[in-house]
């Protein structure tokens, strides 16, 4: 008797509920970044729209330059730039984030800061003159949900490949 009670308070003891524990998965590889208006070095609002969530990306301030780096630029999350992963309650298109006031709906059903990360962005010349290709990268993302569960599963790393043009 006292084993079938050393085993079940073991049994009961080590058995553990994960709760409402929920890994989600986030993807936006498939993605393409946009922006409002015309892309220059001074923007620095971009996102990802994947039907009902976005990824979106605020970019501190001068880190966008036209003219070849030398070595990466780096910008850390959430100190200088910042990074929203955010669901909606229905399809979400890029008036929600252009237009002013944005549209009632859909409306957003959840919204996550990254609470680390860093933003590396390398900078070459374009086959254009006077072009400059940017690659934006994300790595060491760690989002967490409201419960502080981490979001685990990220394929985010590359962010946007964009171009920008001196003016003339």
């Amino acid at each position: 008797m006292k084993k079938f009670f050393l085993f079940s308070s073991l049994f009961t003891l080590l058995s553990c509920s994960d709760g409402d524990l929920q890994i989600e998965t986030l993807d936006f590889s498939a993605v393409t970044a946009q922006n409002c208006g015309t892309l220059t070095v001074d923007t620095e609002l971009f996102f990802k729209i994947n039907d009902n969530e976005t990824l979106i990306l605020n970019l501190q301030d001068g880190v966008l330059k036209n003219e070849v780096s030398t070595e990466e630029i780096t910008s850390a999350i959430p100190e200088s730039s910042q990074l929203t992963y955010r669901t909606f309650s229905g399809t979400v298109t890029s008036s929600y984030f252009c237009d002013s006031p944005p549209p009632a709906t859909p409306s957003v059903l959840e919204e996550i800061e990254a609470a680390e990360g860093i933003v590396t962005i390398s900078t070459v010349a374009g086959e254009t003159e006077g072009t400059f290709v940017h690659t934006i990268k994300l790595s060491n993302v760690t989002l967490l949900n409201n419960d502080d569960t981490r979001i685990t599963d990220l394929n985010i790393e590359d962010f946007a490949v964009i171009t920008t043009t001196i003016a003339q």
